[in-house]
């Protein structure tokens, strides 16, 4: 007997974001309209009908686009000007968006009909619910948009909605859009008055896949953290150093900053039981400031994340139509919710960010560098005596690769939103840049997650060699594990990370692929808290609303 498979349902209460990414992410989650976002889309499509039969110009209804703007449409090309619209707009370029990314791009655009202020009809947005829950992803160009809505990407969308544009296959390259269609019991859709601009004008993409890279944000966030803590292990072995003082209860309630709290208090978790919280120990009156001051580090990146959260959950909960239509006055009305600019700030602000953590991180392990010289030099006068040269577990040059990352994020930092030229005869004259912000947010990501997995793989090859004559601090010989154990947090990662170096030493694995090995152990380690050891996100907690369930 099969378990009946997960629901996401739309309805007409707030929608979180981390509840759009998972639904996203799950292709065997069913998407589901609920009778009062039905009833909601009747009364939308009511209001653009009674705007047909007044006969006055409404922008996209019964004109032309852009700097068309006052052209009229004739009413016997109606009909054909939307099929028009859709393959006007179906001009992106570059890589396709993969599965879940595509999927998270038609299901905001389906939460965003069912909001009200598209104007759509329901059967066009029981559609886009069968798209997702029969397969068929269409194949996104990634890029074409300026960030005054995702025109291109969301034309992709509906040119496969009327049976054209091409569709991902997992088999092979893309298919056309109607044999899909077919493929999946579906018949192509009719569009009716302003349904093609309705269809493309919106935020989807940037919405739906800045809400993937949410959980992303999240994870590297507890990643630094964990990357800290074993810093502070090693460097206190190694060093004399290690302080907690920054990190206790007392320092965090003396400054209220989002986010700050989480973070140390998530580095006091991971060594508790350790030698770092032993009293009495020689430890230095103060770390250099990558260590005192991670905490506010780590924690103004995590009040960021709080603020793209935000930005995320007023779009999936608004009306970015233009033109919107109104309930309240049964008008249909310009305006500018199409303009994404407080979500394309949060994306800027967060690779600044990222780059600051990556700057903190790169001078830790620049200070774990000596000891690893010592090992060497080690190893170099053993095998002078006859003993053959052990081999590295540490690739020796990996503090460079961090480098050079790090550089990679200042570079990343720099504004993307300020770049957009005018467009359309001087009318669209300023635009958000949303998606060229996300993707540098991506690229930022995938080289923040590398530049703190070298931290955390420096710092727990050096712990492992602290019991085994890597020296210890102030150079006082091996260290004894007994007598300075790790803490419960930093101990069960250090032995995750000790396994992938004794691997890649006996295999002869490259950099590139211990890297990666790494980043896998790291994301297991992080799934897992121990048990009674949850870890801590800033704004965690949310109700279920319309939650998958």
């Amino acid at each position: 007997m099969h378990a009946a498979a997960a629901t996401f349902l739309i309805g007409t209460a707030r929608l979180h974001a981390r509840e759009v990414a998972a639904a996203a992410a799950d292709p065997s989650v069913l998407v589901v309209l609920s009778e009062q976002a039905l009833e909601v889309l009747g009364r939308s499509r009511e209001v653009v009908q009674r705007a047909i039969e007044s006969g006055h110009k409404v922008y996209g209804l019964n004109t032309l686009l852009g700097s068309g703007r006052d052209t009229a449409v004739a009413e016997e090309s109606i009909l054909a000007y939307q099929v028009q619209v859709v393959r006007y707009h179906d001009s992106g370029v570059g890589g396709m968006l993969d599965a879940a990314e595509a999927r998270a791009t038609v299901l905001a655009r389906l939460i965003g009909f069912s909001r009200g202020g598209s104007g759509v009809r329901p059967e066009t947005a029981r559609f886009y619910a069968r798209l997702l829950n029969r397969g068929v992803l269409p194949a996104i160009p990634r890029d074409g948009s300026v960030g005054s809505s995702d025109l291109t990407q969301l034309a992709a969308v509906a040119a496969v909605a009327i049976g054209e544009g091409r569709v991902l296959s997992p088999d092979g390259p893309p298919v056309p859009g109607g044999q899909a269609l077919a493929a999946a019991g579906l018949e192509p859709l009719t569009l009716a008055p302003g349904e093609a601009l309705a269809l493309v004008s919106a935020n989807s993409y940037s919405i739906g896949v800045g809400a993937l890279l949410l959980g992303r944000l999240l994870g590297l966030a507890d990643l630094a953290d964990t990357a800290l803590a074993l810093s502070l292990e090693a460097t206190a072995r190694y060093d004399g150093g290690g302080n907690l003082s920054p990190f206790s209860a007392a320092v965090q309630a003396a400054k209220a900053v989002d986010g700050q709290a989480v973070s140390a208090g998530n580095v006091r978790r991971l060594v508790r039981g350790g030698w770092l919280e032993q009293d009495g120990r020689d430890v230095s009156v103060q770390d250099a400031l990558s260590f005192r001051a991670a905490p506010q580090t780590h924690g103004a990146y995590r009040w960021q994340l709080s603020a793209l959260e935000e930005a995320l959950e007023v779009e999936l909960n608004g009306q970015g139509d233009n033109p919107l239509t109104d309930l309240a006055s049964g008008r249909m009305v310009s305006g500018g919710n199409f303009q994404p600019m407080q979500l394309a700030l949060a994306f800027e602000a967060l690779r600044v960010g990222l780059a600051h953590l990556g700057i903190s991180s790169e001078r830790r392990i620049a200070k774990l560098y000596p000891p690893q010289r010592r090992i060497r030099q080690q190893h170099l006068a053993a095998a002078r005596d006859g003993t053959a040269l052990e081999r590295e577990q540490l690739p020796g040059l990996l503090w460079y690769s961090a480098a050079g990352l790090l550089a990679e994020l200042k570079t990343l930092a720099a504004p993307a939103t300020l770049g957009a030229p005018t467009l359309s005869a001087d009318v669209e004259d300023h635009s958000t840049l949303a998606p060229l912000a996300l993707q540098q947010l991506e690229r930022s990501a995938e080289a923040a997650e590398k530049l703190f997995t070298i931290e955390a793989l420096t710092a727990a090859y050096l712990l492992s060699r602290a019991g085994a004559g890597g020296g210890g601090a102030a150079g006082d010989g091996a260290v004894e594990p007994a007598t300075r154990p790790l803490g419960a947090g930093t101990g069960a990662v250090q032995a995750r990370l000790a396994r992938v170096l004794a691997h890649g030493a006996d295999s002869g694995l490259p950099a590139s692929e211990l890297l990666d090995a790494a980043r896998g152990a790291l994301r297991s380690a992080l799934a897992e808290p121990a048990a009674g050891e949850e870890r801590r996100h800033d704004g965690e907690a949310h109700g279920s609303g319309t939650a998958a369930q």
